[in-house]
């Protein structure tokens, strides 16, 4: 059976891959690369961005839920989570 994924690990593997795309994308706007190329390359960066995101609120997410379940308020920990997603949105 397989190791289950660190979703710590899984995060900051995903942004240091991010952080050198947007370094790659920099050295190509100081080459005077063609936009079409550097506009590829910000979407790609955008998408993974959204992809951390959404990886991110689900690791908050069953964190908040698994720790606090005891507390029985479920219901104020999602409403938290759905205003911190809709403030990154």
């Amino acid at each position: 059976m397989p190791d289950p994924i660190d979703p710590k690990a899984d995060l900051l593997k995903r942004l240091r891959r991010i952080e050198g795309q947007v370094r790659g994308v920099a050295r190509m706007v100081e080459d005077d690369r063609d936009c079409r190329e550097v506009l590829q390359q910000l979407s790609a960066i955008r998408a993974a961005a959204n992809q951390v995101s959404l990886l991110m609120a689900r690791t908050y997410a069953c964190q908040c839920l698994t720790d606090n379940q005891e507390a029985g308020d479920t219901q104020a920990l999602v409403d938290d989570l759905i205003q911190v997603i809709s403030r990154a949105g």
